[in-house]
């Protein structure tokens, strides 16, 4: 029952139809070989791609903390998920909400164990990455200003308490799965879950000191570029990976996260070129990233036209969302995880229930393939994750902030940069 549970309840939600599903329980030395290399894509986009993409992108004094927030969520998020993240979000449990602790660092759990075609140990890994990088993306909207402490306590808090219970209401068989919302590889989990929860520990953090007044400039925009290539690469594992299987669903993820995420950064691009005069490199790279979070949910739902159309309007959602609704609204969300990661992840689960093909997963079929009905259920599972993330977050951040005697930095600490105060350590001498 296992594995059986787990490979209906994963990324591709609607398997029943596939080769995996009908071969539950044996093992496919292919299919083993690509999550495998999956993992490792989707492994990397952490403490590279977004490091790079995060360290670059925070100003010369901090790069180095940046990415030392970054690493230590990776070790962290890993331990929490073997010991008893995995459990709480795909452990039977009695009710929609949330798994129970019967995987108990992975009580029950052998190298004779198998998930669908997949050794359990393989889906487990899979998965947990999915955990690390989903807590790292919050740094986007706090770096500069958030203790190093606080920041530990907080990400242990946040994978138990709000990333699992998310997880299983998609993948582990909670109420996501049970009404019938699609989310092939994370926009809700993943993407909605980060972006939101970073914008609630950004505005109770504050903005940072000199927010508005004075000029943040970016460390390393050539720095972010590479994470941004990295973190593109990484995307075929996400995505295509989690079609759990070597097959055609896997090959028509990998070509729409290609597709998706070119045309968001030419969308970004062009849209910033004709507002600014300017076309960047930063808005350049944001605007693939735009386009692979807008297309993470329909991943293995939807056909090239569809991801043509979900990549452009994630760039161009992606772009408003940091240069405009930012400014209007006042926040100071450091590195646009929400701009980018919440808001496009949201544009990308509509966008399933609109342009989900049968042609592609049967059985999943949008608004514009007869099935209108798919458009309701994806806007609950947003705002469901929405009001979750929010609730949930404000409750671990009040825990945090009493469990480590505040959350912000010292004044001090702030304006002589974190790399030297926090970690005596530097990423650039300058004399």
């Amino acid at each position: 029952m296992l594995g059986k549970k787990i490979l209906m309840s994963s990324g591709g939600v609607l398997l029943t139809a596939t080769r995996a599903f009908a071969e539950a329980g044996v093992i496919d030395t292919g299919d083993t070989a690509w999550v495998t290399i999956s993992t490792a894509l989707v492994m990397m986009m952490t403490p590279a791609g977004l490091a790079l993409f995060y360290g670059g992108m925070s100003r010369y004094k901090n790069m180095l903390n940046t990415i030392a927030m970054i690493l230590v969520a990776y070790c962290l998020a890993s331990i929490v998920w073997v010991g008893w993240g995995y459990s709480l979000a795909f452990g039977e449990g009695s009710t929609l909400f949330i798994g129970n602790l019967q995987y108990f660092f992975l009580s029950g759990i052998d190298i004779h164990s198998v998930s669908g075609t997949i050794p359990t140990l393989i889906f487990v890994l899979f998965q947990m990455t999915f955990a690390c990088i989903g807590v790292a993306i919050i740094l986007g909207s706090v770096v500069d200003r958030m203790k190093f402490s606080s920041w530990i306590v907080f990400t242990i808090l946040w994978v138990t308490f709000v990333y699992t219970p998310v997880c299983n209401w998609a993948w582990g068989g909670g109420w996501m799965h049970k009404i019938g919302a699609l989310d092939f590889a994370g926009g809700n989990v993943v993407h909605i879950n980060a972006g939101v929860s970073g914008l609630v520990l950004a505005m109770f953090l504050g903005k940072r000191n000199g927010y508005g007044k004075e000029s943040m400039i970016p460390s390393s925009v050539s720095f972010t570029a590479l994470g941004a290539g990295l973190l593109w690469f990484g995307w075929f594992g996400f995505n295509a990976g989690s079609a759990l299987a070597a097959d055609g669903i896997a090959a028509s993820a990998f070509l729409v996260t290609n597709t998706a995420a070119a045309m968001g950064g030419l969308a970004w691009l062009f849209v910033e070129w004709k507002h600014s005069k300017k076309p960047t490199l930063l808005g350049l790279a944001s605007g693939a990233i735009a386009g692979l979070v807008g297309i993470t949910p329909a991943a293995g739902f939807v056909t090239l036209a569809g991801a043509l159309v979900i990549g452009a309007v994630a760039g161009i959602i992606g772009f408003f969302g940091v240069a405009v609704l930012k400014q209007k609204l006042g926040y100071d969300d450091s590195l646009d995880a929400f701009g980018i990661h919440g808001l496009c992840g949201m544009w990308g689960a509509m966008a399933t229930g609109l342009f989900a093909s049968p042609s592609i997963t049967e059985g999943a079929a949008g608004l514009f393939y007869g099935n209108p009905g798919q458009v309701w259920i994806q806007f609950l599972s947003i705002v469901g994750t929405i009001a979750f993330s929010a609730t949930a977050t404000l409750i671990v951040v009040l825990v945090t902030r009493m469990l480590t005697n505040g959350l912000r930095v010292d004044r001090e600490e702030e304006f002589a940069g974190l790399d030297n105060a926090l970690h005596g350590e530097r990423a650039f001498e300058i004399e």
